[in-house]
């Protein structure tokens, strides 16, 4: 098939939409697909099957706020768009921004089918505006996505139940969907060489280690977790690793710091995160706004016992399978406490670990992205069918 995959924002694979993007697409091409990927990003100029389109301007309070967030969103070029659309079986939109806006009027005139992901929870758009707690602008924000993207599209992907009910109770209209794990990479489910793992373990200097994945920014909420440790009497112990990146960086390394928390704040790629999950002794997952969480999911398969936020905007609780995976949403001492808890009781965290990796019910990523090339095909077929 030939297939246009619209990217509103790109990227590097530093985040859980970026990375689900590049997984897609590398799929669709590993499997003999003609792929076009319209996007706005500058160093994709001149790379065989990209078109590349001009940044978005939203003026320079919005411009700054997505600075500050590292978003660099698409602005919708007319004759761009049609050039990489007119030509394609189906048309797959990955954010709900004015990139895919505009494709949607150029899908309905060349009569083109259009398929979707789910990837933005609206609190990942209000957050930047000082919005994120509320529940009016979170139905209203969802109202629109709905009109302006999901009602034109024959098939929407949403990666759990958690989001589907969540977005369809909000505007109260049944979505033609279908539900698929964005996946968890094959390579999470095989153990780490044990030279690697024990190099790990050194560099921690045999102390606890808890590692929690994710952006640092605000829906993260990993400040929880510092100020958890911070206060816990087992703080000198304690190895904390915070694997990623995001405008809250600096903020994070101050509070570690002023609190004397030993912290390792960097990104790490998927081959060494592996190693750092194999040697860790706990998982934390602070997040309180999650679509999925693939990071906590990777987590699980590596045999770590997870302690989730507690957050009914986060599809990452229901992976939790007792209270004391639990803590309240924002409440470090609830959290110092689980993990203390866990720290006290050495064979309750090993029977845990067993536990977790007997009854994980996780999704491989090749499996999940056979079941996208499915929807993308049915999308397309319907369209036949149609004609």
């Amino acid at each position: 098939m030939n297939i246009t995959v619209i990217c509103d924002v790109l990227g590097e694979p530093n985040n859980g939409t970026s990375v689900a993007a590049y997984n897609l697409i590398n799929h669709l091409k590993s499997q003999g697909h003609n792929v076009t990927v319209v996007c706005c990003d500058a160093d994709k100029k001149g790379e065989s099957g990209f078109r590349i389109v001009p940044t978005l301007n939203l003026g320079p309070i919005l411009n700054a706020a997505l600075a500050r967030n590292e978003v660099v969103p698409a602005k919708a070029d007319a004759a761009i768009l049609e050039d990489a659309i007119k030509g394609a079986d189906v048309v797959h939109l990955l954010m709900p921004f004015p990139l895919s806006w505009k494709a949607v009027k150029i899908c309905e005139k060349y009569g083109v089918p259009m398929t979707s992901s789910f990837h933005v929870q609206a609190e990942n758009f209000t957050c930047h505006i000082g919005l994120m707690k509320s529940g009016l602008a979170t139905k209203e924000v969802y109202k629109y996505f709905y009109k302006k993207v999901y009602s034109h599209c024959a098939l929407t992907h949403y990666p759990t139940e958690f989001i589907k009910e969540d977005f369809e109770s909000n505007i109260k209209k049944h979505v033609p969907s279908m539900v698929i794990s964005n996946g968890v990479s094959e390579s999470f489910f095989e153990p780490a060489p044990a030279e690697a793992v024990n190099r790990q373990k050194a560099k921690n200097k045999d102390k606890f280690t808890i590692v929690v994945v994710g952006r640092y920014s605000s829906e993260k909420a990993q400040q929880v977790l510092i100020k958890a440790i911070a206060k816990s009497k087992y703080k000198d112990r304690i190895k904390l690793i915070m694997a990623g990146e995001g405008p809250k960086g600096k903020r994070y390394r101050r509070l570690a710091k002023r609190n004397g928390v030993d912290c390792e704040m960097r990104f790490i790629e998927h081959e060494e995160l592996k190693e750092v999950l194999n040697a860790a002794d706990l998982y934390v997952h602070t997040a309180y706004v999650e679509l999925e969480s693939i990071a906590c999911l990777e987590a699980i398969v590596t045999g770590l016992v997870p302690i989730i936020c507690n957050s009914k905007r986060s599809a990452a609780r229901f992976f939790a399978q007792d209270d004391r995976c639990l803590y309240r949403k924002w409440d470090s001492e609830d959290l110092k406490n689980k993990i203390e808890y866990f720290m006290d009781n050495p064979d309750e965290l090993s029977a845990c670990k067993e536990k977790y990796r007997a009854q994980a019910n996780v999704s491989r990523l090749t499996e999940c992205m056979n079941k996208m090339e499915e929807m993308l095909t049915e999308a397309s077929e319907m369209r036949k069918k149609e004609a």
